[in-house]
C-alpha cells in the first residue's frame, strides 16, 4: 500500500509540473499592428489565430508557442487597402498563405507573471529570430497572454521600396488561450 501511495504522489507531482496545453481562442484582435502610412497611423489585424500553446508558469522551460494566422485575413478597415496588401509587393498571399510564430525558448521575466519569448517569426517566406517580453494572466478558461514587439517590414520583404510607408511597425499580441 505504501508503494502505491508513493507512486500516486509522484504521478501527481509530475503532472502538476508538466506544461499544460492550450489553444488560442479566435478573437479578432489577437494579432494587431500599428504602422505609419503617409504620416498617418494605420491600425490593422489578422483575425483567426490558430495553433497550440503549451504553458505552465511553474515550468516555463517546457513551454512552447506554435501559432499561425492566415495572411489573407489582414484587415485594416479599408477593403481596397486590404486587397492591395495581399498582392505580391506586400504579403503575396497567393503564395505565402501563413504567418507563423514559433518559440524556441520561454524564460521567466524580472516580475512575477512576466516572461521572455525567444523564437522565430516567419513572414512571406522569410524567417527571423525575435525576442520580446510578455505577460500571462490566469483566466477561468486558461491564460490571457499580452505582448508586443517591433519589426522592420523590409526585413520580411513586405512593401517593397515604398517611401510613404514606415519601415518599422509594432505588432501587438492579445491572446486568450483556453485549455485544450
Amino acid at each position: 500500500m505504501k508503494k502505491i501511495t508513493v507512486l500516486l504522489c509522484s504521478l501527481t507531482i509530475m503532472f502538476n509540473t508538466m506544461a499544460q496545453g492550450y489553444i488560442p481562442k479566435d478573437e479578432k484582435q489577437a494579432v494587431s499592428f500599428v504602422i505609419k502610412n503617409f504620416g498617418l497611423t494605420v491600425n490593422g489585424s489578422f483575425p483567426g489565430l490558430l495553433g497550440s500553446i503549451t504553458f505552465n508558469p511553474s515550468n516555463v522551460t517546457a513551454s512552447l508557442f506554435n501559432v499561425t494566422v492566415d495572411a489573407s485575413s489582414i484587415s485594416t478597415g479599408n477593403n481596397s487597402r486590404d486587397g492591395h496588401l495581399k498582392k505580391e509587393e506586400y504579403f503575396n498571399t497567393a503564395i505565402f498563405k501563413k504567418i507563423s510564430l514559433v518559440s524556441s525558448q520561454i524564460t521567466n521575466g524580472a516580475v512575477q507573471g512576466s516572461y521572455l519569448f525567444d523564437g522565430v517569426l516567419s513572414i512571406k517566406g522569410t524567417k527571423k529570430s525575435i525576442s520580446f517580453p510578455f505577460t500571462a494572466m490566469p483566466t477561468t478558461e486558461g491564460y490571457l497572454f499580452n505582448g508586443s514587439f517591433k519589426i522592420n517590414r523590409r526585413d520580411f520583404k513586405v512593401g517593397g521600396s515604398s517611401l510613404v510607408l514606415s519601415d518599422n511597425l509594432t505588432v501587438l499580441l492579445r491572446v486568450q488561450a483556453k485549455r485544450s
